[in-house]
């Protein structure tokens, strides 16, 4: 399983239009992909959930881990990575 832990760089965080950018990407992916905030309680999401991005109140600054697994997830993973901020 490929994995990508990433600083948030937007100022409004991953919320409005980073996270549609986000999940709009993520969608045109054939695989699962996940979110988790790090240093938190709450479970990994979907990464193809906008609802599920918002619901994570991730903030600029903070850390997400970004995961797939199948052909071609290193690249959408890289993708996903440079829209939700700096690796």
């Amino acid at each position: 399983m490929g994995e990508r832990k990433v600083t948030v760089a937007a100022e409004v965080g991953l919320h409005a239009r980073p996270a549609a950018t986000f999940v709009q990407r993520a969608m045109k992916a054939p695989m699962d992909i996940t979110v988790t905030k790090m240093n938190s309680a709450k479970a990994p999401v979907s990464g193809k959930s906008i609802l599920a991005i918002m619901a994570l109140d991730v903030r600029q600054g903070e850390t997400v881990v970004i995961s797939a697994e199948g052909e071609g997830s290193e690249d959408v993973l890289d993708e996903l990575a440079e829209i939700a901020g700096t690796p």
